[in-house]
């Protein structure tokens, strides 16, 4: 496939939260390509996994974002 643009997932530093921009779509800090490993947060409001990361939307979430 020529002209196939690969984009790398980056990571928000603030909230974590994961997305292709170089602005994190949900609260517009800085990204970063340095990452590691993701949750998906399916149903945040009953997530404990969200309440204990402080995480208020559905979506990919990085767990260490440098």
């Amino acid at each position: 496939m020529i002209g196939t643009v690969v984009r790398i997932p980056k990571a928000c530093k603030n909230c974590a939260y994961i997305s292709d921009d170089d602005k994190c779509p949900l609260c517009g800090n800085d990204t970063s390509k340095d990452w590691q490993g993701y949750v998906i947060i399916v149903d945040h409001p009953r997530s404990e996994i969200a309440k204990k990361m402080g995480i208020h939307a559905n979506g990919r979430f990085a767990l260490r974002v440098r």
